[in-house]
């Protein structure tokens, strides 16, 4: 995957994750944060947003617009290789704290999915159900595995 992207820290068990947005704002600290909720099969939880350092939380309502969209999503995208680099054959399950958020995510699934598609599964909510990715479908979730 050849995006530009931001650098990004991980804390040593590779469940945080942390960079700055830069553009027109200023500079924006957001983190990625994996949290497991299934053991069976293992599936984590993407939560990703702002970092609010007052209480030491991910707000992932507020729409910061930092004209980098793009950057911030390839950079969140980055993560997941590396989480699923060290945690191996395990789900990665991601969806929005707003419909706009979730199709804006739906958009940056189907921008490097032919990028991914070789080295990852990748599974969308369609009505209660888990369907493989396809692109022109608005999806409620997302599931991503490592092949």
């Amino acid at each position: 995957m050849n995006l530009k992207r931001y650098a990004y820290f991980t804390n040593e068990d590779f469940l945080d994750y942390e960079f700055y947005s830069e553009g027109p704002k200023g500079k924006i600290k957001k983190v990625v944060h994996y949290q497991k909720i299934n053991e069976n099969p293992v599936v984590y939880n993407l939560a990703f947003g702002d970092f609010n350092e007052e209480t030491n939380t991910i707000n992932d309502i507020i729409n910061t617009n930092n004209d980098d969209r793009d950057i911030v999503l390839a950079t969140v995208a980055s993560t997941i290789i590396d989480f699923t680099d060290h945690y191996g054959d395990v789900y990665i399950y991601a969806t929005g704290s707003t419909l706009a958020r979730t199709r804006l995510y739906q958009m940056g699934i189907s921008r490097i999915y032919i990028d991914i598609q070789n080295d990852f599964e990748v599974y969308g909510l369609l009505k209660g159900e888990w369907h493989r990715f396809i692109r022109p479908i608005n999806y409620d979730a997302f599931l991503v595995k490592k092949k």
